[in-house]
């Protein structure tokens, strides 16, 4: 069967196998096989882990302590969260416009704004973020004639810009907090020195390879072009501004002088990283067990209410209403 393949997009679909039933299955040695089973229960670890420094932090709270730091928020505090939060979700929008752009497909910047809202604010809840923001984005973007290829090179641009925003925001942060800051957190001085101008590299090494690099790679059997500079750049920029206003709706609805903002974003980016590595749908757990971890000083009653209003805010609130919107969008189009 004759196929066409989308030359258009940077990440064009593979060519189906003409006889997948003649494949021979993957075969795997010793470091294949320990590789498995350390993918199995890495995310088990962290989520017992997790559940250990809850119980710990958190066991001895009532709901009334709870209730009471929340109460101590104030209607400022609760508009200001979800103002942050509705700031991070059209960035994320903003992401994806370049996406699509970088893809090589047009749709209008308010459709792309929508798309983004919905996928991002059903996967961000519902885990596996890429593959069901993806799903998502395929159906949607379908009525523009987005290809799905193009869809997968916009999905992966949405991801590498968080990834090089959490790295630049989190790297800067420990790197630059003051040892007298960084002892609000249980982060050691010279570990906090060393993650942090390691992650910074990382981030200068992507952007350079982005300007030096202009022919396509090849990664796993697909290729592709990376960003332009000023993609690139972009995509740090507004990865950074996503992921710090996404750390400061928790620091907001924390009591004053708990920890410096700049030094709680190193902890911010770990305790992210850790829920995106444990697989559990939203890191729930995971990252506040991690962030609990890192901030021992801190009260426990008013980072438990922190931690429930960031999760209303960001994660439950965008999940209604694109859910919603989703279903009606749903029924109108069958009608």
């Amino acid at each position: 069967m004759l196929q066409l393949r989308d030359t258009s997009a940077p990440f064009p679909e593979p060519v189906a196998d003409p006889a997948p039933h003649h494949r021979e299955p993957p075969r795997g040695g010793p470091a294949v096989v320990a590789r498995r089973w350390a993918l199995r229960l890495v995310p088990a670890v962290l989520l017992v882990a997790a559940g250990v420094v809850l119980w710990r932090e958190f066991h001895h709270l009532s709901f009334a302590a709870v209730a009471e730091a929340m109460n101590a928020w104030g209607h400022a505090r609760i508009l200001g969260a979800i103002a942050l939060a509705a700031a991070s979700f059209f960035l994320m929008g903003v992401v994806e416009w370049l996406g699509v752009r970088w893809a090589g497909a047009s749709v209008p910047f308010g459709a792309v704004q929508a798309v983004s809202f919905l996928a991002n604010g059903i996967a961000h809840s519902v885990g596996a973020n890429l593959l069901v923001s993806g799903a998502v984005r395929a159906r949607l973007y379908d009525r523009y004639g987005v290809t799905l290829s193009q869809v997968a090179a916009t999905t992966l641009f949405g991801g590498m810009s968080f990834a090089v925003g959490i790295a630049t925001l989190g790297g800067t942060g420990l790197a630059l907090s003051p040892a007298e800051q960084l002892a609000a957190t249980a982060i050691p001085v010279q570990l906090a020195r060393t993650v942090g101008w390691t992650l910074v590299s990382a981030v200068l090494c992507y952007v350079t390879l982005c300007a030096v690099a202009r022919a396509p790679l090849r990664i796993f059997g697909r290729s592709f072009r990376l960003p332009s500079p000023g993609d690139a750049m972009a995509q740090v920029i507004i990865g950074v501004v996503d992921n710090g206003i996404a750390a400061a709706i928790i620091w907001l609805l924390m009591p004053l002088g708990t920890v410096p903002y700049q030094t709680f974003v190193g902890a911010y980016a770990i305790s992210t990283v850790a829920g995106l590595i444990s697989t559990v749908p939203a890191g729930a757990g995971v990252f506040e067990g991690s962030i609990s971890a890192l901030l021992p000083h801190a009260d426990a009653a008013p980072l438990a209410a922190a931690f429930l209003g960031y999760r209303l805010a960001y994660y439950v609130l965008p999940l209604i209403i694109a859910g919603l919107a989703l279903a009606g969008d749903t029924v109108l189009r069958r009608r």
